[in-house]
């Protein structure tokens, strides 16, 4: 009697873990300090009010954008209008009326250049 009660016990902290463990992997977007979410992924779609991106746990996500938007790329200040689709972008942003909007545009590198600095590295070879 003593060892199917141990064994309840295990399976139950097995479950448990196991539970955890799927919540956590589910998680579409990481959260960051003070209450703000990253999206980490490619950009798809931009336009003056949004961004969409293709994140890297394939799953789509539109982000608002604002004239209060931050952008850099390389820690370099940067503009909107240097996101292009195919961009690498990393987003800091916060829950506003249900919607992600974003506080910071990390600009990572575009398609193009990863495809340059790739074709660079081949032909050196």
């Amino acid at each position: 009697m003593y060892n199917s009660i141990r064994s309840i016990d295990g399976f139950r902290k097995g479950a448990f873990v196991l539970a955890l463990f799927l919540i956590l992997a589910n998680v579409q977007t990481a959260f960051a300090h003070g209450g703000a979410e990253h999206v980490m992924g490619t950009v798809s779609k931009v336009s003056a009010q949004s961004v969409t991106v293709d994140t890297t746990d394939k799953k789509v996500v539109e982000v608002g954008l604002t004239a209060k938007t931050k952008f850099t790329r390389d820690n370099k200040k940067a503009a909107a209008s240097d996101m292009k689709v195919g961009d690498r972008v990393m987003i800091e942003a916060k829950e506003v009326n249900e919607k992600l909007v974003a506080d910071e545009v990390k600009l990572g590198a575009t398609s193009a250049a990863a495809s340059k600095s790739a074709s660079a590295e081949h032909s050196h070879k």
